[in-house]
């Protein structure tokens, strides 16, 4: 799916959430036959990524209400209370580092060699609850290979914008800012690693991580990083903020791992929000077919 930007659009211009999710069903049905609509013109039904769950998305309404951005406070319902202050227009993101085609891109510079496209990933908070996301975007190594890594090359940082006045929850010492992240260079290039710029067909909203952030399925949620506006190629492991504030509790890979308990509780049942019971947690968030052998050698619960 396309995602467009036009000043013409207002909130009255898009569907509904229930009527979008009742046109993917139906579209679905068709088996990708193309339609006449009342232009006249064909509506192709949009293929299903073979990357995405058949799973029972988590409703828009949780999703964008029920998250954590520590950058607009601590509470869950911080980040939609308080994301209005942030302004995503006009936005630039500096690449930099061991690649031989630095600079700095305003965002729809970035964007605009990319196709978009619809991937439904399973998301596992380390807190013990998860979600289904309907996102949009590209992958991440279409992005990174076009500023031509070297092969000094051997971990991608991630870092968020850093605005006091735009972020509220930054003027508390909760972390320390920027909040950064960071992935080895086979995990980035990965076809599930995901740079994602909407979700349910619209735009990522604010409190989301708009307009720009990472999605890595098969790791704890905090991995993946919000409003980014610097990646960086590194030759050395890169500091994270979670591994800075409590190292004995974040590592560097955090995949999610039942196995390997959170010190203050047990990773191996989740809640999936809206549902009452809880259940059990996969490996690797249930991607351990696809990103297993990255992994292959090494001792998980050292390397957690």
């Amino acid at each position: 799916m396309l995602i467009k930007r036009s000043d013409d659009l207002t909130d009255n211009d898009v569907t509904d959430y229930a009527l979008y999710q009742r046109r993917r069903d139906f579209l679905k049905t068709l088996g990708g036959i193309a339609l006449l609509g009342a232009s006249g013109l064909p509506l192709m039904a949009q293929a299903k990524s073979a990357f995405s769950t058949d799973e029972e998305q988590t409703p828009f309404e949780d999703i964008t209400t029920y998250n954590n951005f520590y950058e607009f406070g601590t509470d869950k319902g911080d980040p939609a209370r308080y994301a209005s202050s942030l302004k995503t227009t006009p936005w630039s993101v500096t690449v930099d580092g061991e690649c031989e085609k630095p600079g700095k891109l305003n965002l729809e510079d970035l964007l605009k060699p990319h196709s978009t496209e619809e991937r439904i990933y399973r998301l596992r908070c380390v807190e013990g609850w998860s979600m289904v996301i309907p996102w949009q975007g590209f992958p991440l190594a279409d992005l990174l290979k076009r500023f031509n890594p070297t092969a000094n090359a051997k971990y991608v940082r991630f870092e968020t914008l850093v605005d006091p006045d735009q972020l509220p929850g930054q003027k508390r010492s909760v972390l320390d800012w920027p909040y950064t992240e960071g992935l080895r260079m086979d995990e980035a290039m990965h076809p599930l690693s995901f740079m994602a710029t909407g979700l349910y067909g619209k735009d990522l909203l604010n409190q989301n991580g708009a307009p720009l952030r990472l999605v890595v399925p098969w790791k704890y949620g905090f991995k993946s990083i919000k409003s980014i506006v610097r990646i960086s190629f590194v030759a050395e492991q890169p500091d994270t903020s979670w591994g800075r504030s409590a190292p004995e509790e974040y590592g560097f890979y955090s995949n999610v791992n039942p196995d390997v308990d959170h010190p203050r509780w047990s990773q191996r049942k989740e809640r999936r929000i809206g549902e009452f019971r809880k259940r059990e947690t996969l490996p690797f968030n249930g991607y351990a077919e696809q990103v297993a052998s990255l992994y292959s050698g090494m001792d998980l619960r050292k390397n957690f």
